[in-house]
Formats: structure tokens, sequence, C-alpha cells
């Protein structure tokens, strides 16, 4: 979840291309003082640009840099998350911003563990990966916490084949 959220934020620049060089620290650039690399990759923002925050300028550099950092199936799947997101309602994008905001909040070791059990679970077959979801869905909010309470006593490799039951 993190990783998608995070790149949310990045793929407000889904068209641009790579900025090669450093960006450097110096908040609200104007366009001019940009690179002809940096120009280029971030061109749907030229004549928007000197109206946006230094903030807004730097996140959208930032995420021009990731993007370009990314392999092709990074960027796929990217767009298609962005694609999900933009047909949310806006009920379903607040829901997710504030478990974002709740997952930022956990101690590291919490968030790794929690991304260790989404790795997982992505690795999974869909049809498997629907089965769980149904299980989850079908139960109540007393089974689901007394779910997790066991899940927590068990190895990975319990928890793996007791899901996959």
């Amino acid at each position: 979840m993190s990783r998608f959220l995070r790149l949310v934020v990045l793929l407000a620049s889904i068209s641009m291309f790579a900025a090669s060089l450093a960006w450097g620290d110096v908040p609200g650039n104007s366009w001019d003082r940009l690179t002809k690399e940096e120009q280029k990759s971030l061109q749907p923002f030229k004549e928007q640009w000197p109206s946006l925050s230094p903030e807004k300028q730097q996140k959208l550099r930032r995420g021009a840099e990731k993007w370009g950092r990314m392999t092709p199936d990074e960027r796929r799947e990217a767009q298609e998350r962005y694609k999900r997101w933009q047909k949310m309602s806006p009920e379903q994008q607040e829901k997710i911003r504030k478990r974002f905001s709740e997952f930022r909040k956990l101690p590291p070791e919490e968030q790794d563990r929690i991304r260790s059990r989404y790795r997982w679970f992505r690795t999974l077959p869909a049809e498997q990966r629907e089965v769980l979801r149904e299980k989850w869905r079908s139960m109540t909010p007393d089974e689901r916490e007394i779910l997790r309470e066991r899940l927590q006593t068990m190895t990975p490799e319990e928890r793996k084949k007791f899901l996959l039951q």
C-alpha cells in the first residue's frame, strides 16, 4: 500500500521521461533555469510551472526522476494503479489516504512486516488471492480479530499453509 500511494504522487507526471541530471535544491526554479532534460521531462507542466508552488515543483521534479529510474514493467504497473485510482470515488480515495497516513505512523518494523506480507500475497495466483479476499469479506469483525491474533503466532510457513487451506 505504501508503494501505491507514493506512486500516486509520482504519477502526476506520468507522461514524463526521466530527468538525467541531479535536481539541485533551489526551490521555485523558473522554467528557464531548468536543464534541457528537465524541460523535456516536465513539458506537460510548462505553462503552469510559474504558478506552481516551490513544493509542487519539487514534487514533480522528484516524480520525474523516480519515473526515469523505473523499469518498463514498473511503469506499466504504476500506470495501471493510477488508472484504478482515478476511477475511485473521492470517498474511496480519502479512505486510502487515511489508511496510508495511519500506516506511516507505524514503527518501521511493523511497516516492513506489512510490506512483506503484501509481497507474499501478490505472489499468489489471482484465483488464490480472490479466495482469500472472499474469506476475509465473509468474516465478522470479531472473527477477523481472532484470525489476526492467530496468524501472529504462526511462522511464515505455517501462516502460508493455513491461509491456502
